[in-house]
């Protein structure tokens, strides 16, 4: 079954549509075919949160952190959150 194809016309900043291209190029994609991606994509995350904004309320679910300030290495912060994770794990 041929998927019907709609030519169109945007407006984009012109380094962005450059970088888009070598980006297709650079993955061997045509630039139709990796922005219909794009879109697809797209689409599909707002229906996803739609669906699931429908099955649970706010009062459904709680989210509960305790944020790290990051300080020094990158490693200390990692190490940080996983001591942090381990002592709530039974």
């Amino acid at each position: 079954m041929e998927v019907a194809k709609a030519k169109t016309s945007i407006y984009v900043d012109r380094e962005l549509w450059e970088s888009f291209k070598r980006y297709a190029r650079s993955r061997g994609v045509e630039v139709s075919r990796l922005l219909e991606d794009v879109i697809r994509d797209e689409l599909l995350g707002e229906a996803l949160l739609r669906a699931v904004s429908e099955l649970v309320s706010s009062e459904d679910y709680e989210v509960d952190f305790e944020p790290v300030e990051p300080s020094g290495l990158v490693s200390e912060l990692v190490r940080v959150l996983r001591d942090g994770r381990s002592g709530s794990v039974s």
